[in-house]
C-alpha cells in the first residue's frame, strides 16, 4: 500500500503528515532538501525580509543556519483548509558567544496543485533564554524523536 499524497485539498490526517515533514526537514539544516519543499518560483517572507524563488530559499536558509547554531525545531498543525496550512511553531539555538534563544512563530503555507509550498509568511519572536531553560534535546542535527514533546505538551 502505497502513502497517501501530500496534495490539497488537505485532510486534518494530510495536513498534520505535511508538516511533520516540514519539521523533520527543516531539523536536518539540509538547505537543499529543505528548498526542495518550495515552488521554484516561491514567494518567502520571513520575519522582516522578502525574497522569491527555490535559490534564495536555498541561500537564506544556509545563511540562517550559519548563524543560529544546535537549531532545534518543533511545529504543530493550527489550521487548515483547501491549499493552505497555518502553523505555530518555536525553535531554539545559539549564537557565536553562547547565547541562547527560543524563537516563537506562526506560518501560513500556501500550496500549489503538486504539493509544493508557492507561499510562505512566517512571524517570528526571539526571547533570550538560559542554557538551563532549554526544552529541545535530542540528537541534532535530526528529526524530534517520535517521544519527545511536541508544542501541545510544552507551556507557552
Amino acid at each position: 500500500m502505497s502513502a497517501p499524497q501530500l496534495v490539497p485539498p488537505f485532510t486534518r490526517e494530510t495536513a498534520t503528515k505535511k508538516v511533520r515533514m516540514a519539521e523533520d526537514a527543516w531539523n536536518s539544516r539540509d538547505a537543499q532538501r529543505v528548498s526542495m519543499a518550495y515552488s521554484e518560483d516561491s514567494h518567502w517572507r520571513n520575519r522582516s525580509e522578502i525574497f522569491q524563488g527555490r535559490e534564495a530559499i536555498r541561500t537564506f536558509l544556509q545563511g540562517k543556519w550559519e548563524k543560529e547554531l544546535d537549531y532545534r525545531l518543533t511545529k504543530e498543525l493550527w489550521a487548515f483548509g483547501d491549499n493552505r496550512i497555518a502553523v505555530r511553531f518555536q525553535y531554539e539555538w545559539h549564537d557565536t558567544a553562547g547565547q541562547w534563544y527560543r524563537a516563537y512563530g506562526n506560518e501560513n503555507w500556501e500550496f500549489d496543485a503538486s504539493g509544493l509550498m508557492r507561499r510562505r509568511e512566517a512571524s517570528i519572536n526571539d526571547l533570550p533564554i538560559a542554557e538551563g531553560d532549554r526544552r529541545f534535546h535530542w540528537d541534532a542535527p535530526g528529526p524530534r524523536p517520535e517521544d519527545h514533546p511536541g508544542l501541545i505538551d510544552s507551556p507557552v
